[in-house]
């Protein structure tokens, strides 16, 4: 058999990837300050990124519930199937850097008349042949393959990224759905313990009027009250379904109702425990800021990929193996054949279509870069509004606190008073209007509360696990 010479051919593949026409990559500046300043009340320690989800969120039945979304959520899924798919994209990619070998056997079998023959007899003739080739392999002297495949890594990367980002959101989503939940539950308590208060009060304005004791402005003041806080419950009554619609689109499933909230807004997650000095590169653990910069890399290696057109493209057709007239001869000694054709393509006029994709690439890259340093920006600001939210939630609470006793003090003295006939039910009606919305503050900065530690959670990076 006569020997082929493959070691032209390893030769030539060794060359492939040897000149990378990317250019070199590096991180734009972040167009923010180098840190945040938190006020002297923000709590200081350790930051929300360096905490799992699942010892960041203190309530089991929440716990369990975020834990349920992570399973059925769709846009979790979506995500994660977005995942394998470039997953598989990446694995197409790089196998375009490897040589696709084929392996074949054939036969053919033909008869020639008797009037075409040179001999002047019919002739049958068989020919057999096995063959091991390769067909059009790239030899990736310019890169462009590799960058190609490095290109379908990044955007991988990528999307791994955003579904990370996904989980993040989805996690701080359920919780605020179900914090959102138990403060419409409180809403509703409060509203239906008013309902009761304000009912006894008009039957006794009732009676007292039937006596001539109260006029009947004052049934009429009663009543009003009496319809105000029916009309409040039976509000809170449908956004408490709604609340729950919202919650069950989040999970995916139907929920169980041992893990629904009570009727009372309870802590649900820890306070994040924020450094004295925290620093905007923080930001760049953030899976929606890293997800942006594998695109920025992706966008940048695609420049080398449009570079490389310029350049001349070697392709290999290559095979061995064996033919022979009769079946029996295919593998004898002697029936060796090969064919070697290299081929070189010298691009020469494209009408400008080289030049318009590498322009593109590079403003593709300016547009990623705009792109990622607005991604930073956002989330500085994100940072820094939660920041701001938490320097004043404990005064603010503080106080609303110390003005719901005050107005519980002023209408429990005004009810006394009008029961006692020393003043009119108006100014009775006024302090229990007054503590009324004092108290449904109280559960909405609760509220905001509960919600700034799971943003400020959600903004830092979160734990993912």
């Amino acid at each position: 058999m006569i020997k082929f010479r493959w070691p032209l051919l390893a030769v030539l593949a060794l060359l492939g990837g040897c000149i990378n026409l990317a250019p070199q990559y590096e991180r734009p500046e972040a167009p923010v300050s180098e840190q945040w300043l938190p006020s002297a009340s923000t709590p200081k320690g350790e930051a929300g990124a360096d905490i799992e989800w699942q010892q960041f969120f203190t309530d089991s039945r929440l716990a369990r519930l975020q834990s349920l979304a992570l399973v059925n959520n769709r846009d979790l899924r979506l995500a994660s199937l977005n995942i394998e798919k470039a997953q598989a994209q990446y694995r197409i990619q790089r196998a375009e850097a490897l040589p696709s070998i084929d392996a074949g056997v054939s036969g053919t079998h033909s008869r020639t008349p008797g009037s075409l023959s040179s001999s002047g007899s019919a002739a049958t003739t068989h020919d057999y042949s096995a063959q091991l080739g390769l067909s059009s392999y790239e030899v990736d002297v310019f890169g462009r393959v590799q960058n190609l495949q490095d290109e379908a890594l990044e955007d991988y990367l990528a999307l791994t990224e955003t579904r990370r980002s996904t989980q993040i959101s989805l996690v701080a989503e359920v919780a605020t759905a179900w914090l959102t939940l138990a403060a419409d539950h409180e809403r509703l308590h409060l509203a239906q313990e008013t309902l009761r208060s304000q009912q006894a009060t008009y039957e006794l304005t009732q009676r007292s009027h039937a006596m001539g004791g109260s006029s009947g402005l004052s049934v009429a003041q009663a009543q009003t009250t009496v319809e105000s806080a029916r009309g409040d419950a039976a509000v809170y009554e449908s956004q408490i379904l709604q609340d729950r619609n919202a919650l069950r689109l989040l999970v995916g499933s139907d929920i169980p109702e041992e893990l629904l909230p009570g009727a009372n807004l309870e802590s649900a997650a820890a306070l994040v425990q924020v450094p004295a000095e925290l620093p905007s590169s923080l930001l760049q653990r953030r899976p929606d800021v890293l997800a942006a910069e594998h695109t920025l890399k992706s966008a940048n290696i695609d420049i080398g990929a449009a570079r490389a057109a310029f350049f001349p493209s070697i392709s290999l057709t290559a095979s061995a193996g064996s033919s022979s007239s009769a079946l029996s001869g295919l593998f004898k000694s002697g029936s060796g054949a090969w064919t070697f054709a290299p081929s070189i393509s010298l691009p020469i006029f494209d009408a400008g279509s080289n030049r318009a994709t590498l322009d593109s690439a590079k403003v593709e890259r300016e547009i990623q870069v705009q792109t990622y340093q607005q991604t930073v920006q956002s989330a500085f600001k994100e940072v820094a509004d939660a920041l701001a939210v938490r320097s004043t939630l404990d005064r603010r609470i503080t106080a609303q606190q110390a003005l719901t006793d005050a107005s519980r003090k002023s209408f429990e003295l005004s009810d006394a008073l009008y029961r006692g006939g020393s003043q009119s039910y108006l100014e009775a009606l006024d302090a229990q209007r007054s503590l009324y919305s004092a108290q449904q503050d109280l559960i909405t900065l609760r509220l905001t509360e509960q919600s700034n530690r799971v943003t400020l959670y959600k903004v830092l990076g979160g734990g993912w696990n």
